[in-house]
């Protein structure tokens, strides 16, 4: 029972905090803009770790590499205290164990990448129904806007209806069957 209790802690812990990570990394990324409560809140959570990273971590074509890291190695501590705690022994297979959870850390950061475009093209659409000018919206337009773009330019608007939204949640969600599955054939090795 305390192992159930530490390992519902740290995945608690260290997702959020893994989560504001790679909020903060698609925000720089999505040039969302800086002034709103979101964009604050991250940089104050997350700036005592990623401000000693940069100077070792360089950024490449605008991306902010180290923080994406970051997200990363915090899953990857996750994935490892969690194993731990389920009684997982690394003694033999030390390198496939570490190659392993490498892995499954990265297809986790890409499984809650998808999750934040879904949750922010859903929240977009909500929002433009009842209060397209709340303050939220050029957030999460320029969030969104990337992904919806694709889908505006080749389908038309009909009868003043914008569809790109369902076609994004459709394929949000065709990339998380092929993500889960992946994750279930990496997990096979442990």
């Amino acid at each position: 029972m305390l192992s159930q209790i530490l390992i519902f802690l740290l995945d608690t812990l260290l997702g959020l905090f893994s989560l504001a990570l790679l909020l903060r990394f698609f925000m720089q990324l999505l040039r969302a803009p800086y002034r709103n409560p979101l964009s604050q809140f991250l940089v104050a959570l997350t700036d005592f770790i990623v401000r000693p990273a940069r100077r070792v971590i360089p950024g490449f074509s605008g991306m902010d590499l180290s923080t994406l890291l970051l997200a990363w190695l915090i899953q990857c501590i996750l994935l490892t205290g969690v194993h731990v705690l389920q009684g997982y022994n690394f003694g033999s297979v030390i390198g496939i164990a570490v190659m392993g959870l490498a892995l499954l850390a990265a297809i986790e950061i890409i499984k809650m990448s998808l999750y934040i475009i879904l949750i922010a093209v859903i929240m977009q659409a909500v929002l433009s129904w009842f209060n397209p000018h709340t303050p939220l919206a050029p957030m999460l337009d320029s969030f969104t806007r990337p992904f919806l773009g694709i889908f505006r330019r080749r389908i038309p608007s009909i009868g003043n209806v914008d569809l790109s939204p369902l076609f994004v949640l459709v394929t949000i969600q065709l990339l998380l069957f092929v993500v889960t599955g992946l994750q279930r054939e990496i997990s096979r090795l442990f």
